[in-house]
């Protein structure tokens, strides 16, 4: 593989039950819901108002009260977040080596900047990356393949030549619609939901496995 792009949130950090305690928390005390944990957790993909919608229905919100919410939503969980912020084992060393080696490595998430920026310049890792791909960057969200499609051309590799990591299942059928292949970050999903999917190369907890050393030889 000539080029890396990662996913975030789940991915490179194991952030997803904040994110789902954070939407909980809107869904339910501030906007009157009665959403189970799983209710939540499945519709956790996308753009912040297409979460919105897919709840609540296309005619509940304006635009720009799904963006109020939205960044509402990003704030509790930042807060909430921000003691227990770190890579996932292995991924500093992984990201490191990727780049001594000049392997061009990019970010592609359905995150808003403001989340992005949280954790690159919390991390100090901005510098690893070439590329970032933020939903306020694309117009459709995964499972199409805009996201990754847009950070290949970023990284100018084919598509063929770049490796995914993901968390999700929406996110391994995004880098499959792509052309790519990817390996599936097993911190949100088990494996046995992407039984499906013919692209997921390898199945792992984090990046500490003797597999990745391997993508970068």
């Amino acid at each position: 593989m000539k080029a890396f792009i990662f996913d975030l949130n789940g991915t490179m950090i194991n952030d997803m039950p904040y994110h789902t305690k954070a939407w909980q928390t809107l869904l339910n005390e501030q906007l009157g819901g009665n959403f189970t944990w799983e209710e939540v957790k499945k519709q956790m993909y996308g753009k912040n108002p297409e979460v919105l919608v897919r709840m609540f229905g296309p005619n509940r919100f304006t635009i720009d009260e799904m963006n109020d919410l939205s960044y509402k939503k990003e704030e509790k969980y930042q807060q909430e977040f921000l003691p227990h912020l770190e890579l996932l084992p292995g991924l500093h060393d992984f990201l490191e080596a990727a780049h001594q080696k000049g392997i061009p490595m990019a970010i592609g998430s359905a995150a808003i900047p403001f989340n992005i920026n949280f954790v690159l310049d919390n991390l100090n890792i901005r510098h690893y990356f070439t590329a970032i791909v933020s939903a306020d960057d694309v117009v459709l969200s995964k499972p199409h393949p805009e996201t990754f499609l847009k950070a290949a051309q970023l990284l100018n590799t084919a598509p063929a030549d770049c490796v995914v990591f993901e968390d999700v299942p929406k996110g391994v059928e995004a880098a499959a619609n792509a052309g790519m292949k990817a390996v599936v970050i097993t911190t949100t999903h088990e494996r046995h939901e992407f039984d499906h999917m013919e692209n997921a190369l390898h199945f792992s907890a984090d990046f500490t496995d003797d597999y990745f050393a391997g993508l970068l030889s």
